[in-house]
């Protein structure tokens, strides 16, 4: 039996990198999976992929930082199966901005994509939860950096310390309906959206990993499948009773000082 048999899980973000290894990673221990992104082609592809190994899959195409299409994504995941059990948030913006280059746009971007598209996807989610009167389970993708972070991630940082914070409340908020909310703080993780972040903002070379990978204490970068058998934990059974946690899924120890 898999973690997640006859589960529903949405996947909002999930069309690559964590999103994507949380969706296959859901699929093979036995979801129901619907992933949402704003390109078809990675989405759709996914879904293809998913379906070819024995899978039930959805693309969802969404845009999170519009409310309407955050809650709608929910309402379509409903629509076609009947219930959403899980919901993993993982859409993130990590383009870069201190706090004295940041323009009001590039903020709101942020806060668009890495809170408000939580917040919305997790009222539709939590409302369809409640009304069924049926437990569920909820994992928010956000950083460590939203402890202080890099001088150039100024508003990415505002907008993800918010998503722990609303994790927090609305675990509270829901825990006598048996609906667990948690968060986890990955470190820097190999993904194509951050092999796109470090050759746009950083230049850098295509042997960037094994660079970064050399000055880290594991010799490695996160990678998105361990991150994603850890969020199958979560939204699963086993892992108890467990909600309002946000946990630091990093090498780097906080408070730690050489």
């Amino acid at each position: 039996m898999g973690l997640l048999d006859d589960k529903v899980v949405l996947v909002n973000g999930g069309s690559q990198g964590v999103g994507a290894a949380i969706a296959r990673a859901a699929v093979r221990e036995g979801a129901v999976v619907a992933v949402t992104g704003r390109r078809p082609e990675p989405g759709e592809a996914l879904v293809e992929e998913l379906t070819a190994a024995g899978g039930k899959a959805l693309y969802v195409r969404a845009d999170l930082s519009d409310a309407e299409q955050a809650k709608d994504s929910v309402a379509r995941v409903v629509q076609t199966y009947g219930r959403v059990d899980c919901l993993v948030n993982s859409a993130g913006l990590t383009s870069r901005g201190t706090l004295l280059d940041t323009t009001p746009e590039l903020f709101d971007q942020h806060i668009g994509i890495n809170l408000k598209g939580p917040f919305f996807a997790m009222q539709a989610a939590v409302a369809d939860m409640v009304g069924r009167e049926a437990p569920g389970t909820i994992v928010n993708i956000i950083t460590s950096s939203a402890h202080g972070g890099q001088p150039f991630l100024a508003p990415y940082v505002a907008a993800k310390a918010g998503l722990i914070g609303l994790t927090r409340n609305a675990a509270h908020a829901h825990r006598w309906d048996r609906v667990r909310i948690n968060g986890l703080n990955i470190g820097w993780t190999a993904t194509e959206g951050e092999d796109a972040t470090q050759k746009a903002f950083h230049g850098a070379g295509d042997d960037w990993r094994d660079e970064a990978a050399a000055k880290l204490p594991m010799g490695k970068l996160g990678q998105p499948d361990e991150i994603a058998d850890f969020v199958v934990f979560l939204l699963s059974d086993r892992s108890g009773v467990v909600t309002g946690s946000v946990i630091d899924w990093d090498q780097n120890v906080l408070g730690g000082l050489d």
